[in-house]
This record gives structure tokens, C-alpha cells and sequence, in this order.
């Protein structure tokens, strides 16, 4: 169903289990081949396993998931361990950060708002869990989705090139 007033389709953003992890697996794939198809080989191109997606659940954090009826449509996966490419050098001064990573909205379900919505309610997960920032980092190429996050209140904190990846670095601090 669609709310005729704002054209936001009804979803359920919730943590993945492991049953999830298909389809987890199937929105990352699916965005990772629409990035490629638009926009050429890049470090976007890797697809998702379901071994990985496991690994990452395990890991600790939070995979969030976005339903639309029983249909998984957006993912992403929040944390406090850092991930490899993040430079904390580059943030403002945080006693809990947590890290958003592996972002990825169906791309048939793009431009709906859907990913926004997952964004907001990491970083209400994050507000819950004492977290006082909000970190992550987009590639530096037009398939970056840089743009998305400062629509969602990130502010860009630097620019870094790790390990031939060109990055841009976003930061949302938070306030109680």
C-alpha cells in the first residue's frame, strides 16, 4: 500500500535474524548490479553471500531491514566496532560512536523515501543505545550516494583515498 498523500510505501523497519539473510543477500545483490549496470566496475560491483551477511549479524551491531509486506526492500547495519576504511582522525571528538555500513535500498524501491526512514531509525537505535555519533563513509564517485546522506542530516568531515578507494567520510553527532 502507498499513502496517496506523501507516495511513501508502508514499511516495517526491524533487526534481522538470520532468516533474513536471503534476503538481505537479494536487496544488496540487486543494488550492487544496478550500480554497475549505470555506472560501470567499481568497488560497488562485490556482491553479497549469505556467508558474509552471516558473518556481519554475528558480528554484533545492528542489521536493520526495511518490509515492505513480507518482502525485504533496504538494509543496513549499524555498529561500534570501526570499519577498515574509517580514519577516526577525521571526526569530531565522540566518547560512543557507531558506524553505518553496508546501506542498500531495492533499487525498484528507490526515490520512496524507504532509505531515508532506515537512516532516521539507525540513528534512533543509536540515540537508545548511548551512542553520541553517527559515522560512515560513501565512495568519492558519482555511484557515491554522498548526496543521500547529507539529505539525511550527515555533514561531510573529509575526503581520504584508502587503499585506491576514494571516500568521503559523513558524520551525524547527536544530542540527547
Amino acid at each position: 500500500m502507498t499513502n496517496a498523500r506523501t507516495r511513501t510505501p508502508r514499511i516495517r523497519i526491524d533487526v534481522a535474524t538470520p532468516d533474513d539473510i536471503p534476503g538481505i543477500v537479494a536487496v544488496r545483490v540487486k543494488a550492487s548490479e544496478d550500480l554497475t549496470r549505470r555506472f560501470g566496475a567499481g568497488h560497488w560491483s562485490g556482491l553479497a553471500s549469505e556467508r558474509g551477511v552471516a558473518w556481519e549479524i554475528r558480528q554484533g551491531g545492528k542489521t536493520l531491514i526495511a518490509r515492505r509486506g513480507k518482502t525485504i526492500v533496504a538494509t543496513l547495519k549499524i555498529a561500534t566496532r570501526k570499519p577498515w576504511a574509517i580514519d577516526v582522525s577525521y571526526f569530531t571528538q565522540s566518547k560512543h560512536p557507531w558506524y553505518l555500513t553496508n546501506m542498500a535500498v531495492d533499487p525498484a524501491h528507490q526515490g520512496l523515501s524507504i532509505g531515508n526512514r532506515c537512516v532516521m531509525a539507525a540513528i534512533e537505535a543509536v540515540r537508545e543505545e548511548g551512542g553520541d555519533a553517527v559515522r560512515l563513509d560513501a565512495y568519492d564517485a558519482e555511484a557515491g550516494a554522498g548526496a543521500f546522506y547529507e539529505k539525511c542530516g550527515f555533514t561531510e568531515r573529509g575526503r581520504v583515498t584508502y587503499r585506491i578507494t576514494p571516500l568521503v567520510y559523513y558524520e551525524k553527532l547527536l544530542t540527547r
